[in-house]
């Protein structure tokens, strides 16, 4: 079962409010900035407020789509990559220019990478080191689905301010390079159908055997480790932005 985007939604709720106040206290600084970019998260936008002279606040939305076909260890997959991301900054301007630090976090509000699983009807196949064959007369079948932690911190540098200071500048175009720090990312196979030790012979059902279950967890922990540099997923964006 998909989880709900509880926790992302309520830390989205207080970014923005807790922010949008201390603006509202702030009427020497009444400019908004927005922009469309193309980052590692997929194409999205953003919107930026001044905060203090060298602070902004901003926040954005990112989409990425991509589907593949592939088979592995006898098993195919029929896998899409569906990112779609909130996020929100603090813009920290040290010097003054366009160079800035931005801590801030990054929420998935859905299950990144899923799948379907489909193993023909006699083939042979490997789950967690054990060699099993797809039933002919139930065939092998699931989903299978890898979530990464729902509300991630994130840290970036960059170069560009949504929101230039001075007031004849509108055009900009900002670049940033950073990591999101996601943790450790977790697999789920849900597979049905049945399963034999040879073609056609001792075949049972995948939910009632538990030596089965043993190597679908083992299999998940495999697809674990061969992802694991996903923990730290890195973030490149460029982008043109314009401000009111």
């Amino acid at each position: 079962m998909q989880r709900p985007p509880r926790f992302a939604v309520l830390a989205i709720t207080l970014f923005l409010s807790s922010a949008v106040a201390f603006c509202q206290s702030s009427s020497e600084f009444d400019s908004v900035g927005v922009a469309v970019k193309v980052s590692t998260l997929g194409v999205g936008a953003e919107i930026a407020t001044p905060v203090v002279r060298i602070v902004n606040f901003r926040a954005g939305f990112n989409v990425l789509g991509y589907s593949r076909d592939f088979s592995k260890d006898g098993v195919s997959y029929d896998g899409h990559l569906n990112f779609k991301t909130v996020e929100g900054h603090i813009d920290i301007f040290p010097f003054g220019g366009n160079f800035h630090i931005s801590p801030g976090f990054l929420a998935y509000l859905d299950d990144p990478i899923k799948a379907t699983v489909f193993v023909p009807a006699g083939q042979s196949f490997t789950l967690g080191g054990m060699v099993y064959y797809s039933d002919p007369a139930a065939p092998t079948t699931g989903t299978g689905k890898i979530d990464f932690n729902q509300a991630a911190p994130m840290l970036t540098i960059g170069w560009g301010n949504l929101v230039p200071r001075k007031h004849s500048k509108h055009f900009s175009f900002p670049v940033e390079l950073g990591v999101a720090f996601q943790g450790s990312p977790t697999t789920t196979l849900n597979l049905s159908g049945n399963v034999c030790d040879s073609p056609g012979a001792n075949c049972r059902s995948v939910a009632g055997d538990p030596n089965v279950q043993a190597s679908i967890v083992g299999e998940q922990n495999k697809i674990n480790n061969s992802v694991s540099f996903f923990q730290a997923y890195p973030i490149i964006s460029a982008g043109v932005g314009y401000k009111f």
